[in-house]
């Protein structure tokens, strides 16, 4: 996701289009910044910031949902050109991803490169909460705080610093991680932002969220949120973001010098990102992912950690329901493990999930999901998931015709496929349940396991699909 905009044309149309509804009066005595002296050029942001980049993608599980996708590269490119003018660098490209991790945290790296976490999102109250929490991190890389800060820390040659600022800026458990990754130099944990920089990025993101049409003291209430949550939720934004003292009251002081009539807060996209992301199964947390060996993934629908195939153990007597947020419940063997994905989940036992040539295969479990779908009915749908299917297993071909069945109190579609493992090199026999959403989307549900096996597997199948309950408008259910 490194343009956007090539993919996304009209957001700097649809943004425009949304400002012209709010009005900005900045008033005089508004705080004047002053981005800090900077050793390092405007390029060598943008050379750190591309390198660090490379590195978050190693590391991090990043989302790629195009819906959730454009909805913050539109809020985020919104509040990028609402940077005054001083703070605009011509070299500089504001990029947005969303790390699928269920933490509390969002950072920025020098040159533009934007990572908010799912986790903030699904924390968010309101669009201006989450354009809060940007337009802080925006502010930031517009004062050139990570170079600034590292020239402060240091007198190691630019090469060395550079290669240090990923792991400090993030902070935490991903920001530990990426720093051993590569060569650690003293000064590293000086490079974290200091609390002026944190006054400075408060306060100038108040000013850019007030030249976008946001009301700045949303900002303020988003921070409430993180400090309120403290445990495994808070620290994580804080490690990098320490408070600079009265933040809130601070925020709030700079906010009265603003006057935004009409600013944008509730909007039909932020409520329709809300319901997409809790239709997603259960976002990781960042340790889950570092002890599982980072980001491995090179498919979207695949996400399992990387481990040598074993002895699979047998699928125990007893089932345990897993609940998939707000849209599904399903009962598996009590001693499989749940492994994260993108728009899915995969419950597979010990030995029956590996890593082969790149890629994240199970042998032996059931994975559970949904993806968009603009077909025209559910056999079409279905068709059209196998053809995904396909493209990652050449040899998969579907054993047998379409069986209408019910399961989740509604009507869906059974079939069976057949598959050679990229694991062992043996048949396997797969077995495709499918349903719609309320909004068109395929729910689905796959079970796997080798052929010879299979017969043995078929019952788990079909009892964790029989227990499966959604909740997306169909039906009552205990949710």
């Amino acid at each position: 996701m490194v343009q956007r905009l090539n993919r996304h044309p009209s957001t700097r149309v649809a943004a425009t289009a949304v400002a012209l509804l709010t009005s900005v009066s900045l008033v005089f005595g508004q705080t004047k910044i002053v981005a800090p002296d900077n050793k390092y050029s405007v390029q060598d942001d943008v050379k750190a910031g591309r390198e660090a980049a490379q590195e978050v993608a190693k590391q991090l599980p990043i989302l790629r949902d195009d819906g959730v996708d454009s909805y913050v590269e539109r809020v985020g490119q919104r509040l990028a050109e609402a940077i005054p003018n001083e703070f605009q660098h011509q070299q500089f490209r504001y990029t947005f991803d969303v790390v699928n991790v269920s933490d509390l945290n969002a950072f920025a790296l020098p040159g533009g490169p934007m990572y908010i976490n799912r986790g903030m999102l699904q924390a968010a109250k309101n669009e201006g909460e989450v354009a809060g929490v940007l337009a802080h991190e925006i502010s930031h890389v517009a004062l050139r705080h990570g170079t600034a800060q590292a020239g402060k820390a240091t007198p190691y040659a630019v090469g060395s610093v550079l290669g240090q600022i990923a792991g400090a800026i993030i902070g935490g458990v991903a920001g530990q991680a990426i720093s051993l990754g590569s060569q650690v130099i003293p000064g590293t944990i000086f490079l974290k932002y200091g609390r002026e920089y944190e006054r400075q990025a408060d306060l100038l993101g108040a000013q850019i969220m007030a030249r976008a049409g946001y009301d700045p003291r949303d900002m303020a209430g988003m921070f409430q949120t993180i400090q309120a949550k403290g445990g495994s939720g808070g620290p994580e934004w804080l490690s990098s973001h320490p408070n600079p003292g009265n933040r809130y009251e601070a925020i709030t002081r700079e906010s009265a010098l603003l006057r935004v009539s009409n600013p944008v807060r509730n909007t039909q996209e932020f409520t329709q990102l809300r319901t997409r992301l809790a239709r997603m199964a259960p976002a990781p947390t960042t340790e889950q992912v570092m002890r599982n060996g980072g980001n491995r993934r090179t498919s979207r629908d695949t996400g399992y950690p990387s481990r040598p195939p074993g002895p699979v153990e047998p699928p125990s007597g007893g089932f345990e329901t897993f609940d998939g947020g707000n849209l599904f419940r399903i009962d598996v063997p009590s001693n499989w493990r749940e492994l994260p994905g993108d728009g899915s989940v995969t419950f597979a036992p010990e030995g029956g999930y590996s890593e082969i040539q790149g890629r994240s295969v199970f042998t032996h479990g059931l994975q559970v999901g949904m993806e968009a779908s603009n077909a025209r009915d559910l056999r079409t749908a279905t068709r059209q998931l196998m053809e995904r299917l396909a493209q990652n297993n050449p040899r998969l071909r579907q054993s047998g015709g379409f069986t209408n069945v019910q399961f989740a109190g509604r009507q869906g579609l059974a079939t069976g496929l057949n598959n050679v493992s990229d694991v062992t090199g043996q048949p396997e026999s797969i077995a495709l349940f499918t349903t719609r959403l309320n909004d068109g989307s395929l729910f689905f549900v796959v079970g796997v396991a080798p052929a010879n096996e299979f017969r043995a597997y078929q019952e788990i199948f079909r009892r964790s699909v029989q227990s499966l309950e959604l909740n997306d408008g169909y039906r009552n259910s205990r949710f």
